[in-house]
């Protein structure tokens, strides 16, 4: 029974975001997705309320990419076609992912070391180190 609540939960929200998706500019799924995080954060729900649900679909995971690849050996000859852009748009795409990161990752830091020497003056160095 417990099983069933936690994916009554998980496709409601689904349901919910996908009837969103018919309003708003957006994709069901990453609506969805929000709306998880919401409710997470709100403790509307709680991470036990779809514990086994979500390590369900973890586990299983890559059984979900099977369409997404049928799909692309269904329009492979699309993709032959248009090879060389598609590869330039991933290599890119990658790049730039990387570097959203990096900067991500090193502002973050640059914001902790700045909030740690607000509120600890006397801890030693008191200027804010570069990244």
């Amino acid at each position: 029974m417990k099983i069933l609540v936690q994916i009554s939960v998980v496709f409601g929200i689904c349901f919910l975001g996908e009837g969103l998706a018919r309003i708003l500019p957006l994709p069901g799924s990453v609506i969805s997705m929000i709306l998880l995080l919401i409710l997470l954060l709100s403790r509307a729900v709680k991470p036990e309320h779809i514990r086994e649900k979500s390590d369900f679909l973890l586990k299983n995971m890559a059984f979900f990419f099977v369409p997404a690849g049928v799909a692309i050996m269904d329009t492979f000859d699309v993709l032959a076609r248009n090879l060389l852009p598609f590869l330039a748009v991933c290599f890119i795409s990658t790049l730039v992912t990387f570097a959203a990161t990096v900067f991500t990752v090193r502002g973050i830091l640059w914001l902790q070391r700045l909030i740690h020497a607000k509120s600890h003056p006397s801890s030693g160095k008191g200027a804010v180190s570069r990244v």
